[in-house]
């Protein structure tokens, strides 16, 4: 089957279109090194640049609830990585650097020298390498459920099937069933959504590019990307950590040692959701999010 299910319950339909009504924002594509990357924009050049990144097989509508409410006080760009969503697909197995150089060369191409990052799963995970490595480039960091510290095989595992599955026969029944993994509502997936992914996952060659954005899940090379006690412990900038307390890839306790071990870190936690909190429970995480980066 290809088209949507009707729900024992209906529920009041939203669309990406639907989140973004009433907001002045653009969609286009930066050349950008050598990565033509696909995003997301709206907010004005005389505000500080805010980056937003998806996780892991995502896109950029995976901060499609939080544009209008950044984009008051931030030049916001929401990005689709490089092997994910409308952009490059490079034909090799993607790890943490060659995200890393998207970044920069999305930077140097939008003519800014700072930025403020935030991500999610994936997205986290290459927020804090980046601001790690470049600290001269960042304001603040905001890492939300973000990857890289830890190394379950069985989460790698479910994670790596339901994303395979997708890629090999991109039905509507199985787009959907890799989207519920990022909710704690399976509601929260609506037809729109599992149309807009599954458009991603029919693109010709997305089966090699998937192939590609997965090589994190792979353990030896996953373990050659993660971040180390000593890596966080070096990221000294100001730095926020959301987790959730229904997050399918770890313990709220994961989320606080991380923020512990940052040294200008904190957590705040948000119940009720799951990987995606800034879709499921968007104004509190639009609260939390906006309160941090605004701060003196």
């Amino acid at each position: 089957m290809t088209g949507p299910t009707n729900d024992a319950e209906p529920r009041p339909y939203t669309s990406v279109w639907s989140d973004l009504t009433g907001l002045e924002f653009s969609q286009g594509f930066l050349q950008a090194g050598p990565y033509r990357t696909r995003y997301l924009h709206a907010g004005t050049s005389d505000k500080p640049l805010l980056l937003l990144m998806h996780g892991i097989t995502g896109h950029a509508e995976a901060y499609v609830r939080n544009l209008a409410a950044h984009a008051e006080h931030f030049d916001t760009y929401a990005i689709d990585f490089i092997g994910h969503g409308w952009s490059t697909k490079p034909d090799h197995p993607l790890e943490i650097a060659h995200y890393l150089d998207q970044v920069t060369a999305v930077l140097d191409t939008l003519g800014r020298d700072r930025a403020y990052l935030a991500g999610e799963s994936l997205g986290g995970w290459v927020t804090a390498r980046y601001a790690q490595l470049h600290p001269d480039r960042v304001e603040k960091i905001a890492l939300n459920t973000p990857g890289g510290t830890m190394a379950n095989p069985q989460v790698m595992q479910r994670l790596y099937t339901l994303s395979m599955q997708a890629a090999e026969d991109p039905t509507w029944e199985r787009v959907k069933a890799r989207l519920e993994w990022l909710m704690a509502d399976p509601a929260m997936v609506t037809d729109d959504l599992i149309r807009t992914r599954q458009a991603i996952f029919q693109q010709p060659g997305w089966l090699d590019a998937c192939r590609a954005n997965m090589a994190l899940q792979d353990l030896d090379t996953r373990r050659r990307n993660m971040l180390t006690d000593d890596d966080l412990r070096d990221i000294d900038v100001p730095a926020l950590v959301i987790w959730t307390t229904k997050d399918p890839s770890g313990p709220v306790d994961e989320g606080r040692r991380i923020a512990d071990l940052l040294p200008q870190g904190r957590l705040a936690v948000i119940e009720n959701a799951g990987h995606w909190p800034q879709y499921e429970q968007t104004d509190t995480f639009n609260k939390i999010h906006l309160e941090f980066l605004l701060e003196g």
